[in-house]
């Protein structure tokens, strides 16, 4: 292991490299020498061609900074990744046909780090069939430049799969705490772990270069076995950031010791949300847990929920999950979302998806952007490419998934009042369209694996069924025809047994809801 700096780091990448860097959301992101990288190409025009391959957005959304660095033409020739919505430039390249892109689970990516680094073919597996990854219908492709087909349909003993290549990584900056000076990484101040192991491993099979960035260098022994994540063995430079290249999390540079679990924080200190109609769908999401569930939570609305349950006083009763490897606790929100107050355990992305997708969780919660007439709902694709992240995952063998989102987008305005939503101003654009625009949630496939589906949304609530969805809910002060039904564009089942949404969901006050078995 050599200590070197980030420009020399930026020096080692040759032209037309596969390049890979760790990352979830703004966590555990290498800054200091990404932006080295791009430094070094807007001096001398290289690196040049790369081809890009990483998992979740290793970004926040902030313009330029982690895998953004790498939003210039010339620079970058191909992209393979699971989420493209918080990297704004390369979303550009790629919306505007200048960039070819395959946009996969974020599942399959990182199993695919680790089935690569084994020599093995790739992965095989059902995850993503009946999607738009599915090669019968996009395979995965993000737009029209983009030609090659990295997935494939096969079938095994009777039965459909699909078949992921093999993709092998040149060269990777992994982020770590501390090295020792045999290049042993540790993560003792990081929020997560990301799948930095299994991304050396992939690296290092394909004879490639490991650079590690992280604060501070040690003596060898000083870290304990158990605390190193990456062995020396896989890695070959080390980058000394300083502390403004190194923050804890893109969009925050002073290290909170409770987000890399120092110590438990008490929930009574973590903040509320108003009331607002984001809040009205969390508590009536929450509504649908059970005690001693085990639950994912996603972007957005799902957020929330990990909010309304330390107010409600049941987060020790419930065991809440993100895919980037935290159990139990509370997640933090977008920009920081990754991170997890008082974790029960912490692993790494590429174990947590294994579990996730064997059935591991009884309950997912997860956002919306478009639901269709049969039930599918596209969260990947809508005018811009977003990408599915770990969606597809979280929700292929999870017996109930909740979507939960506004009904209509594009200048909506809301009020929560005397128990009550107002529509101040309706969306523009309707959610609830005859046909998503990508299908990212099957509903045929949930109905074939007898999954219960609800979909949530501030003023409605609806179930999947064998002929489409149907009406369960309403809130209150809302009209069922000219605020939902005429809103929908097709035709929705309005059940015999139609209720308001709960009273308790729309009073500024604690709900005092309980979990039951």
């Amino acid at each position: 292991m050599k200590v070197i700096s980030a420009k020399e780091a930026a020096n080692l990448i040759k032209d037309g490299s596969t390049f890979t860097a760790t990352g979830f959301s703004g966590a555990i992101v290498p800054e200091h020498v990404l932006a080295a990288i791009e430094e070094r190409f807007l001096e001398t025009g290289h690196p040049k061609n790369l081809t890009l391959f990483w998992n979740n957005s290793v970004a926040d959304g902030t313009a330029g900074k982690g895998m953004d660095h790498f939003g210039h033409e010339g620079l970058t020739s191909n992209v393979i990744t699971s989420h493209l919505n918080l990297l704004p430039k390369v979303q550009a390249l790629v919306d505007n046909n200048k960039l070819p892109a395959w946009v996969f689970p974020m599942g399959q990516i990182t199993q695919l780090f680790r089935e690569s680094g084994c020599g093995r073919a790739g992965v095989i597996t059902k995850v993503g069939l009946g999607t738009y990854v599915d090669p019968r219908n996009s395979g995965g492709k993000a737009n029209d430049i983009t030609k090659e087909d990295k997935v494939h349909l096969i079938e095994f003993n009777g039965e459909e799969y699909l078949h992921y290549p093999p993709i092998l990584p040149d060269i990777a900056v992994i982020r770590g705490t501390t090295a020792d000076t045999h290049g042993n990484i540790s993560c003792e101040r990081e929020p997560c772990i990301s799948d930095i192991l299994v991304v050396a491993q992939a690296v290092k099979h394909n004879n490639g270069i490991v650079i590690a960035q992280v604060e501070d260098v040690c003596e060898f022994g000083a870290l304990s076995p158990r605390s190193v994540m990456v062995p020396g063995v896989m890695v070959d430079y080390v980058v000394v950031s300083p502390k403004e290249g190194h923050p804890m999390t893109i969009s925050h540079l002073e290290t909170e010791p409770a987000l890399y679990h120092k110590y438990r924080k008490p929930l009574a200190d973590i903040a509320g949300i108003p009331l607002t109609e984001r809040k009205v769908m969390a508590r009536r999401a929450a509504m649908e847990l059970k005690r001693n569930s085990v639950v994912n939570l996603g972007f957005g609305v799902p957020e929330s929920i990990a909010v309304v349950a330390a107010e409600e006083g049941f987060t020790n009763e419930i065991l809440l999950t993100v895919e980037v490897g935290v159990v139990g606790g509370m997640p933090t929100p977008v920009p920081r979302f990754g991170g997890c107050f008082n974790p029960e355990f912490v692993t790494d992305v590429t174990r947590q998806v294994d579990w996730y997708e064997s059935g591991g969780l009884d309950i997912a919660f997860l956002g919306l952007a478009e639901v269709d007439r049969f039930g599918n709902v596209n969260v990947s694709k809508f005018g811009k490419t977003i990408g599915p992240g770990g969606f597809i995952n979280i929700t292929h063998a999870t017996p109930k998934s909740c979507y939960c989102g506004a009904l209509t987008a594009g200048g909506l305005k809301v009020k929560v009042e005397d128990g009550k939503v107002i529509i101040v101003q309706e969306g523009r654009k309707k959610k609830f369209v005859k046909d998503v625009e990508q299908i990212t949630f099957s509903a045929k496939a949930a109905l074939r694996d007898n999954h219960e589906v609800i979909y949530i949304t501030e003023r409605a609530v609806f179930r999947l069924t064998e002929s489409g969805l149907e009406l369960i809910e309403i809130a209150p002060g809302i009209d069922l025809n000219t605020q939902v039904l005429d809103l929908i564009d097709y035709d929705v089942k309005v059940s015999n047994e139609l209720k308001l949404m709960d009273a308790r969901i729309f009073r500024d006050q604690p709900m005092g809801l309980e979990l039951t078995d």
